[in-house]
């Protein structure tokens, strides 16, 4: 019995072992991946960055007459340097979305409809009701907080 017992110990204790190296052999394997990641993210930026660089227009109009075989001094393709720098990337638009107040009467209008719904007994009026005198809340609480974001905004 203590034979077993002594080597159901040893076979904990490797096992254990085992673990504890194998978790540090993990966390290796990941650190590494996840930097092999970011040095393809950074040649593919590099990847981008060039082709943005070449998306300048191509050719100008020839502005000299033909006889004179003179051209416009302004930028043609092959004339950049290899060794330019990139572009910046170009910024994002920012996408137009709702106002405060069309979000603020939107909510108030389905909070309104429900709070409505549930007080009264005849639950279309009370959604009825509900939804005018929430969209009226909420659009009016909109237009106070764009009425703030736009005095932020001139100073």
């Amino acid at each position: 019995m203590k034979q077993i017992l002594v080597a159901f110990a040893a076979a904990v204790m490797i096992l254990t072992s085992c673990q504890s190296n194998n978790s540090a052999a993990i966390e290796s394997a990941k650190k590494a991946t996840i930097d092999s990641m970011n040095a393809i993210n950074a040649v593919k930026q590099q990847v981008i960055d060039s082709m943005n660089a070449i998306k300048k227009p191509a050719h100008r109009h020839n502005t000299g007459t033909a006889a004179s075989g003179f051209k416009d001094a302004s930028y043609v393709a092959g004339d950049a340097p290899a060794t330019a720098a990139p572009a910046p990337a170009p910024v994002a638009k920012k996408k137009k979305g709702w106002s405060h107040t069309a979000k603020g009467a939107v909510v108030g209008a389905g909070a309104g409809a429900i709070t409505g719904a549930i007080i009264n007994k005849d639950r279309v009026k009370g959604a009825a009701i509900g939804t005018l005198i929430g969209a009226g809340i909420g659009a009016g609480t909109g237009a106070i907080v764009d009425h703030q974001k736009k005095k932020r905004a001139q100073q």
